[in-house]
């Protein structure tokens, strides 16, 4: 094996403003068609500000053509972002995934991650171009959890770029994001709330709102519902499918497709709304339009929803915060946590604790005021006849 050549690379400031520290230095790659080229690497060290030195960026040089130097480098693909996308990332693996998911990584590639990095190979996106790009996006206004996905959706891709030999190293991995901060507190509503929701509306979307509240069901669960999965004389239904802008597809975890049981008040709803259907065959949906194809959920929430909630006197909310609404009164009428997540679907306990139940501020006051009749019951009294404060007793002896 020919002996690498010994290079000590190149080193440089560049900006005006905001100055970083340059590397280049020359690594052997591997082109489109399969042979081995060396090419001129550049790759920025990081800022100025928190880098000094040149002494300190030299290190860091150093040790990132150390590997070269002593012939441990792997040569990486020397393909652009793009190109990669559409060869081999996309045709390799949105197949695997839902149709929901299909479409959200779609769109956040092309509008997002594309336009960025494209024209970079996977070899040059570094760790401090991702940690600035993600920094960029929430300075300019993106949300916290929208920053979050295009990161972990730009992480997966470059994962799998290991995974089939491009790369050797993910610089998605340790790019952090700041401390979440929520513009708007989670959607959910009142017991009072929910019945005023309910009582504006007119069927058949009182029952689906029937269906999210009692019921605890995802919209695209209530929208895939066929009549042969409701039991009305056990008083359950199964759930089997969901559907997404009109394509059906399977629960979205194994815990999601289950059998859950209905208050007699969804068992009265869908017991009518079946006597006004046009089709209540075995596999005909249970909300559907005339030519018998699901509804809409987002033109459901538009022109019903949303005035119902104008109607109520509530803030407007999305079918999404009814099963926040079921989760959080089923936890203060004092429902085991178990039976809860069972209802909902979910996979893991924390889940339905920690992101669907909310505090009803109503509840945590009685929960307190209960605490301090239990442990002080008779506080009046003890005011009324206090000892004098030398001859105080303390409350642990």
């Amino acid at each position: 094996m020919a002996r690498c050549r010994y290079q000590s690379g190149c080193l440089f400031v560049r900006g005006k403003r905001r100055k970083v520290w340059v590397a280049r230095w020359r690594e052997e790659v591997i082109l489109a068609d399969g042979s081995i080229s060396r090419v001129l690497r550049s790759e920025v060290l990081g800022p100025k500000s928190l880098i000094p030195s040149q002494a300190e960026a030299r290190k860091l040089l150093d040790a990132r053509i150390r590997p070269i130097n002593h012939g441990l480098h792997r040569p990486q693909a020397a393909l652009p972002f793009s190109t990669f996308v559409v060869q081999h990332f996309e045709p390799g693996v949105l197949p695997t995934l839902k149709f929901s998911t299909q479409r959200s990584y779609t769109w956040l590639m092309r509008k997002y991650l594309l336009p960025h990095f494209g024209k970079m190979t996977l070899s040059e996106i570094s760790k401090f171009e991702v940690q600035r790009f993600v920094l960029d996006k929430l300075n300019n206004g993106f949300s916290w959890k929208t920053t979050c996905h295009i990161r972990n959706l730009l992480s997966k891709a470059m994962g799998m770029g290991i995974e089939w030999g491009f790369i050797t190293q993910n610089p998605v991995s340790g790019v952090k994001l700041p401390h979440r901060t929520f513009a708007k507190p989670p959607g959910f509503l009142t017991q009072d709330e929910a019945h005023r929701l309910v009582l504006a509306m007119e069927d058949p979307v009182r029952t689906i709102a029937l269906l999210a509240i009692v019921g605890g069901l995802r919209i695209g669960e209530i929208l895939a519902l066929r009549w042969g999965r409701i039991n009305f004389e056990r008083s359950t239904l199964r759930v089997e499918e969901t559907c997404y802008l009109g394509i059906f597809d399977t629960p979205k975890t194994l815990a999601s497709r289950r059998e859950v049981p209905m208050a007699q008040p969804v068992v009265d709803a869908l017991r009518r709304h079946m006597n006004r259907s046009r089709d209540s065959s075995e596999e005909a949906l249970v909300f559907a339009t005339k030519n018998g194809t699901p509804l809409s959920a987002n033109n459901l929430r538009r022109r019903h929803l949303v005035p119902a909630c104008d109607k109520a006197g509530i803030r407007r909310i999305g079918w999404h915060a009814l099963r926040h609404t079921h989760s959080t009164l089923l936890h203060a009428q004092g429902t085991p946590l178990k039976y809860a997540q069972a209802q909902l679907g979910h996979s893991y306990m924390s889940t339905t604790l920690d992101i669907y139940t909310h505090i009803v501020t109503d509840g945590q006051r009685d929960a307190v005021n209960k605490l301090g009749d239990v442990l002080f019951p008779s506080v009046p009294t003890l005011h009324k006849n206090a000892a004098k404060p030398e001859e105080a007793k303390p409350l642990i002896q």
